[in-house]
């Protein structure tokens, strides 16, 4: 990858820890020197990391890291504050500023603190700045119990259209099953998609340190590729491992971008609550999923929910029950039961004035 880039890069337990589950400032000081690196040759760099309760549990005297919940945000509180004072100091040494979020999925699903946190993101990378970014662990439950921040990395790297997301993780990639326990299993280097096939390959949870394992780096790559974000798993323990994930020569598996996608309909697609589902039928579903046109009320089968006009819905096959995308409706629920399966003409003669489309093509995300 020639040019500078901006490259999200998430750092997982595993490559954070000693075997003992402690935090190893040994192997942060090492990795924050890559991401200086990167700075220095004029790439701008966000860090999402984990660690927070690697770094706290022994401090408040547990002798392995707790698995019951408030345990765990405990620890998070108070290990968050010296993990950022290390990165902090790391960083300093290199030139560079920290800058501390702490996020949840709250943040990304309402609209307004979405856009308030892309809209600091953006200011911090223009100021010089290193974000460092970790879900906020000591409030949220859900967040502790799964994804060790692999989806955060994702949702991160496509809110700011980066050109690159490294996940560091002790593997290096994803095989055709677990090479720790099958001497048959092969290197998979690259996904053009990511499949069923893909996503069963990726299997269960690994490393005992974290929380995440495979299956959720696969999901977190799928959201950022369909985004239009270039995407590589690879071991921290490669030495220079982001310079030459950068490069395109880091050993792990690549995903290939798709098409991206417009930070609005990113919102709209990956985070925000539907309302409500309309069905549609298969003609509707060609025109809006392979023809890039608008739904009509014609192809409207049926609708579910309470909704108003403005409002973000599933929209589904209708009888197959097949999930196709989400849209912003032009009309109510109570409108559109008025004026499902009519011509157009019909339905203007419902609502004289209103728009011709119920989900204009501009307000529609196909499922990735």
């Amino acid at each position: 990858m020639g040019g500078k880039k901006t490259v999200v890069v998430k750092i997982g337990t595993s490559s954070l820890t000693e075997r003992s589950g402690r935090l190893s400032t040994e192997k942060l000081r090492g990795l924050t020197g890559q991401i200086a690196s990167l700075r220095d040759e004029g790439h701008q760099v966000v860090l999402v990391t984990s660690g927070a309760i690697a770094a706290g549990y022994s401090l408040l005297g547990y002798h392995e890291r707790p698995t019951a919940v408030a345990a765990k945000q405990a620890s998070a509180a108070v290990g968050q504050g010296l993990l950022m004072e290390e990165y902090s100091s790391a960083l300093s040494e290199r030139g560079y500023v920290a800058a501390q979020l702490l996020l949840t999925r709250g943040d990304f699903r309402d609209r307004r603190r979405y856009q308030n946190a892309f809209a600091a993101l953006e200011v911090l990378l223009s100021r010089g700045a290193v974000p460092v970014i970790n879900e906020n662990d000591t409030v949220s439950i859900a967040e502790l119990k799964l994804g060790d921040n692999d989806m955060l990395s994702a949702q991160v790297a496509a809110m700011l259209h980066a050109d690159l997301l490294v996940i560091l993780t002790d593997m290096d990639g994803l095989y055709t099953a677990n090479p720790r326990t099958d001497p048959e299993a092969r290197h998979i280097p690259y996904v053009e998609r990511v499949t069923p096939e893909i996503e069963a390959l990726a299997g269960g949870a690994g490393s005992s340190n974290g929380t995440g394992g495979m299956a959720t780096k696969v999901e977190g790559a799928k959201l950022a590729a369909g985004a239009g974000v270039a995407v590589v798993i690879c071991s921290s323990a490669e030495p220079d491992a982001l310079e030459k994930a950068v490069e395109g020569t880091a050993r792990g598996t690549y995903f290939k971008p798709g098409g991206g996608m417009k930070t609005r309909l990113q919102w709209m697609a990956f985070y925000a609550q539907a309302a409500g589902s309309v069905y549609i039928d298969g003609g509707a579903a060609d025109a809006l999923c392979a023809r890039g046109k608008s739904l009509l009320p014609a192809g409207i089968r049926a609708c579910e929910g309470d909704f108003s006009a403005g409002d973000v819905v599933n929209v589904y096959l209708s009888g197959a029950g097949e999930l196709l995308g989400r849209g912003i409706v032009n009309y109510s629920s109570q409108e559109i039961r008025e004026i499902a399966g009519l011509s157009s003409a019909a339905a203007e003669g419902q609502f004289p004035g209103r728009p011709p489309e119920v989900i204009h093509q501009d307000n529609w995300a196909r499922k990735i």
